[in-house]
């Protein structure tokens, strides 16, 4: 797809045009399941927030602006707001008769092949783990440039937040993160080799997500 084509079959073009709107879909469908199996781990589950994610696309299309960021990144902020939505939902036990529903369209290939990518997903989903202690701007900031591999310029775009208040965020998290795992590494006995330095507790012990913004790596 050449450079015009693309600007067309943006997200305000593609809600006014079906055969857009498919272009639109394929071109993010993947990348917004990895988003959402990230955070959830059953097939059924993330097939229907990837739906509404891509429903929500048609009532914000509007919202979308190049300069602050990619697709991918406005995509990220609508997906998190979908998939809060619907943590408060399961909180209150709501839709579950049409969730129920929605399940039973499910193909034994569309589960199969959900759950090859909610596996593939997993590390992600201890990543977002080890984040869970950090208050909620720092950690949406953190869950969008390590585990999501945003940069702080989409992450902020995303969150509707300035660049700077994205990197005061990103800063403090990494500060607590490195906090919180030299207050978890077990005491290092004088006489044995001295031990490596522990990742955040749930991240695993080489998560490369986590390990590399911790130590500054994020990309502007």
């Amino acid at each position: 797809m050449d450079g015009a084509e693309r600007l067309r079959s943006g997200p305000a073009a593609a809600v006014r045009d079906p055969r857009l709107f498919e272009e639109f879909y394929r071109r993010h469908v993947d990348a917004v399941m990895r988003f959402v199996a990230r955070r959830v781990d059953d097939p059924h589950t993330a097939a229907d927030l990837t739906a509404e994610i891509f429903l929500a696309v048609l009532d914000s299309a509007h919202s979308y602006r190049p300069r602050l960021g990619s697709e991918t990144a406005w995509l990220y902020g609508i997906a998190r707001n979908v998939v809060s939505s619907e943590r408060r939902r399961v909180a209150r036990e709501a839709e579950r008769d049409r969730r129920f529903s929605g399940r039973r369209l499910l193909e034994a290939d569309d589960i199969a092949r959900i759950e090859d990518r909610l596996d593939a997903e997993s590390p992600g989903r201890r990543a977002l783990a080890a984040l869970a202690s950090l208050p909620e701007g720092e950690r949406a900031v953190m869950e969008l440039i390590a585990v999501d591999q945003l940069t702080v310029t989409e992450a902020a775009a995303a969150l509707g937040i300035r660049q700077v208040t994205a990197r005061v965020r990103l800063h403090r998290a990494r500060k607590a993160l490195r906090e919180e795992a030299d207050v978890r590494a077990p005491e290092a006995d004088p006489a044995a080799p001295r031990a490596r330095p522990t990742s955040p507790p749930g991240a695993g012990p080489q998560d490369p997500s986590l390990l590399h913004v911790t130590r500054g790596g994020a990309r502007a």
